[in-house]
């Protein structure tokens, strides 16, 4: 088949700006073929774009005969564009259609299709990842992508109006930001290089100068984990502040959370709507419990665990049917935090690190930070880590580092929070785990 060209056409409307209020008028609308209805005398053509729908009217006998054979030949997910009139009519849920005067094919699409781009019938999350390029036309997708993309403005507006300034680091690492096994190695000329797991040691070493900086970017962990909340390539909302405390960041993370919530309420109802979900703009401050009283909260269910080990993901599962909500988890033991993550002054068992829960699921993670060199080398060695291995990081703390402390949340838990979605990999355009590297 013959493909048209684009030629000097232009869109003069998105589908869903055609309204009743325009009838009479000549429009280029642009998109692909949604669904084809033959009625005999008359065929509909429902064309989508990134907006919404929009049914294209072709009554065979009032139109000329190519513009209806170039209509016959059409099938579902070709790309069209389509000059017509605009016609008010009774006959369609928006109340409007536009009869054509001219369509181009642009792009064929080769049948059958693998998904239903209607959504009228499901598909396993495996067969909808093979074909995701088609599996992101369908109108639940784009909701996501739409939520998604609303709660990334609303971060970068609320931190930068916050005075922290926007910052790149590097994603190919000499040394592990937080040690342990789950580093993808890569070749670097003749060096030993790694993708980097946090920006988290450079972030530090800009607050000298800079004081207030945070980062939008992808990091890579080879995570092991196979479940719906972990992936290994993600995209990671980081903070860091001189001359702050967790307390500071903490009032810092909540605020954000309020904000991105307030947004996504306001500007996304629609992508709502479509997904069936709503959640409540969270009241603020936020509760904070300790460790220690959590351990309690757990022992009185039932749940028992000792002192200073972690919190299994069955345990969390119950904490989020306690507290269906925001809340932050404090004081926790200092040697199950990170190396970089400060020892509390009046007792070094308990460190002040948080941790931001939504319900079971674990939002964020931060802290105040360690600013004096002794110490951090101290924490390393306790760690298993070797001093030498950090020797540029550390050169930082000669420069006069100050006190200092931030966060990290992760974009896709945040979206999975905002849109209702229960696998992580509903909220990656192209998700990457331990058993898929493509498409």
């Amino acid at each position: 088949m013959e493909i048209d060209v684009l030629g000097d056409w232009q869109r003069s409307h998105y589908s869903t700006q055609i309204v009743p209020e325009l009838d009479g008028k000549k429009v280029t609308v642009f998109g692909w073929v949604r669904e084809i209805r033959d009625l005999g005398g008359i065929l509909f053509i429902i064309l989508h774009d990134r907006e919404g729908t929009v049914q294209i009217t072709v009554p065979r006998k009032k139109l000329d005969r190519e513009i209806v054979a170039k209509a016959e030949r059409l099938q579902r997910q070709y790309s069209i564009g389509v000059k017509g009139v605009v016609k008010k009519t009774e006959m369609t849920p928006r109340r409007v259609e536009i009869i054509p005067q001219e369509i181009r094919i642009f792009g064929l699409a080769k049948q059958p299709l693998p998904l239903d781009i209607t959504g009228k019938v499901s598909a396993g999350i495996d067969v909808r990842l093979d074909a995701r390029v088609l599996d992101l036309c369908q109108e639940r997708s784009r909701a996501i992508f739409k939520i998604q993309h609303e709660a990334l403005k609303a971060v970068r507006t609320f931190l930068s109006e916050s005075g922290f300034m926007e910052v790149h680091t590097p994603r190919i690492i000499a040394t592990a930001t937080e040690g342990g096994a789950a580093l993808f190695p890569v070749e670097y000329f003749d060096k030993k290089a790694f993708l980097a797991q946090s920006p988290q040691l450079y972030k530090e070493e800009l607050v000298i100068g800079f004081e207030k900086v945070f980062e939008i970017g992808h990091f890579f962990r080879a995570e092991e984990s196979h479940t719906r909340r972990h992936i290994s390539e993600f995209v990671s909302i980081d903070i860091e502040q001189a001359f702050a405390t967790a307390e500071d960041v903490m009032q810092i993370l909540e605020g954000l959370i309020h904000h991105v919530c307030k947004t996504v309420k306001q500007n996304c109802v629609k992508e709502l709507q479509t997904l069936n979900y709503n959640f409540e703009i969270p009241e603020l401050p936020f509760k904070r419990f300790t460790y220690t009283e959590i351990l309690e909260e757990l022992k009185k269910v039932g749940v028992e665990i000792p002192w200073g080990e972690d919190i299994p993901t069955p345990a969390f599962r119950t904490l989020g049917e306690m507290h269906p909500y925001f809340y932050f988890i404090t004081e926790w033991p200092t040697q199950s935090k990170a190396f970089y993550i400060k020892p509390r002054e009046d007792n070094p068992e308990i460190c002040e690190g948080f941790d931001l829960m939504w319900e079971w699921i674990e939002l964020a993670s931060g802290g105040s930070r360690i600013s004096d060199k002794e110490l951090l080398v101290k924490r390393l060695k306790e760690k298993g880590l070797s001093p030498e291995s950090f020797k540029h990081h550390l050169k930082a703390f000669d420069y006069g580092m100050p006190p200092h402390a931030g966060w990290a949340i992760g974009l896709e838990r945040l979206t999975m929070m905002l849109t209702g979605m229960k696998n992580i990999r509903e909220v990656v355009l192209f998700p990457r785990d331990k058993f898929r590297l493509t498409p």
